[in-house]
């Protein structure tokens, strides 16, 4: 896994709330990746460009074609934040898990804080689906962000766009800033949700 730094975004239950700077200085330059990569050849099977928000990175094309020439297959762990960028690398890679945060309205602005952003991870969501590239769209559950209302009407939404694999993700508190959640979903919600897709799991915390 390599985890790139930076996003813009400022979801309250993000478990990984150090890696939101892009100011941050990298702990591991990208040459020295690339040595480890060499050395592990044969070891390793995958890399996956995880954050952060990888596609905020100019150089991540380039960084996927370095690791696929050696032999690697590539994933991505992605909130669809830059559409062009998202929609760029998409050639380069074998497996996305889309991070799906809300219904595509003003609730994903709630939870993110930055106005436009479902816009633009409906947008990401709808390229992902239509390159045919194999991937997992999964949420994070936090009752105090996204009623179970919002749940049902995004899981809809996804099943709509042909989303077949699903995940839903109960809140984790460890590494971030968030609120406790207030409760978790009930047998009822999930078996709704489970008949909308071919695939669905429930991530416990």
């Amino acid at each position: 896994m390599v985890y790139c730094q930076g996003c813009p975004w400022r979801c309250s239950y993000c478990h990984n709330p150090h890696l939101q700077s892009g100011a941050a200085a990298a702990e591991i330059v990208w040459n020295e990746v690339l040595d480890f990569l060499r050395r592990r050849r044969g070891l390793l099977d995958a890399v996956v460009f995880s954050g952060g928000e990888p596609t905020g990175q100019p150089g991540l094309a380039r960084a996927m074609r370095a690791a696929r020439v050696m032999g690697y297959r590539i994933g991505l762990h992605s909130a669809g934040i830059y559409p062009r960028r998202f929609a760029e690398v998409l050639p380069l890679v074998d497996w996305v898990g889309f991070d799906a945060k809300a219904p595509f309205d003003s609730v994903y602005e709630r939870i993110t804080g930055v106005r436009g952003s479902g816009a633009a991870a409906l947008e990401s969501a709808q390229a992902l689906l239509a390159s045919g590239v194999d991937c997992e769209f999964r949420t994070t559950w936090h009752a105090g962000f996204l009623s179970a209302a919002d749940l049902e009407r995004l899981a809809q939404t996804l099943a709509d766009l042909g989303v077949r694999r699903y995940a839903l993700q109960e809140f984790r508190a460890s590494g971030c800033v968030a609120f406790r959640p207030e409760g978790a979903p009930v047998a009822a919600e999930l078996d709704a949700l489970a008949r909308r897709f071919v695939q669905f799991s429930l991530r416990r915390a």
